[in-house]
């Protein structure tokens, strides 16, 4: 599972010119689900990104998580996050899930975060969708469930 955050002030998301999430300051997420990813997968990105300490604190250092401040979490299904390009002039998307899991696993980690009492909010899956980010900072991170420490080798 991979996410891209981004650190925002505000953002939305809409589909056909309507508004279908929209939140103030927290995280964009852009969620790409692999054909490999478990619930472990899940978990590990959910506590991940609650507790990521990248929100300022009163004497200006990173000592903040989105629980601490009460983020809104904004939250966008993208495959493209798997895109190899390494061959050719057009990406494959083959480590990306189907549709069919990926909507599944989108959907339970929403309901995870969800559990966290933070204001959640979502894209619309399989929809051409037009986000409007104002990135603070800007503060961009990757973080990738292959990172657990229960799957590293070695």
């Amino acid at each position: 599972m991979r996410i891209l955050l981004q650190r925002v002030s505000k953002a939305s998301v809409s589909v056909e010119s309507r508004t279908v999430g929209e939140i103030s300051q927290g995280f964009v997420i852009f969620l790409g689900i692999s054909k490999d990813d478990s619930d472990k997968d899940i978990r590990h990105i959910v506590e991940k990104v609650t507790n990521l300490r990248v929100f300022v604190d009163s004497a200006g250092k990173f000592n903040l998580s989105a629980l601490d401040i009460k983020a809104d979490l904004l939250i966008i299904s993208q495959f493209t996050l798997y895109a190899d390009s390494s061959k050719g002039r057009r990406p494959s998307f083959l480590q990306a899930a189907l549709p069919e899991k990926a909507e599944t696993m989108f959907n339970q980690t929403v309901d995870l975060f969800r559990e966290t009492g933070l204001n959640i909010q979502t894209g619309q899956f399989q929809a051409n969708m037009m986000v409007s980010i104002c990135n603070d900072g800007p503060f961009t991170v990757m973080l990738d469930s292959e990172d657990r420490k229960d799957k590293k080798k070695g």
